[in-house]
């Protein structure tokens, strides 16, 4: 006996597609969204970089104070 496919498909093999076609749309948008977040990121850190930069740059041109002749208070002994 041959077993011949029938032209339309089963309930099975089209819920079976449908679930298949859902999980690709929803793997390109999680792709998208992550892709999405990296980009923000990127450019979040950059905007800090830039930042820490311009302070550093600030504060390497502020003269630095002389503490070579202050003491330093004395911690008290523990009992």
């Amino acid at each position: 006996m041959v077993d011949r496919r029938s032209a339309e498909p089963s309930p099975a093999a089209i819920a079976r597609a449908n679930r298949q076609r859902l999980a690709q749309e929803e793997g390109a948008r999680a792709m998208e969204d992550v892709t999405r977040e990296a980009v923000a990121i990127r450019k979040n850190m950059a905007r800090l970089r830039e930042l820490r930069l311009a302070k550093e740059a600030e504060q390497a041109l502020l003269p630095k104070p002389d503490t070579s002749g202050e003491k330093k208070p004395r911690k008290k002994a523990a009992k």
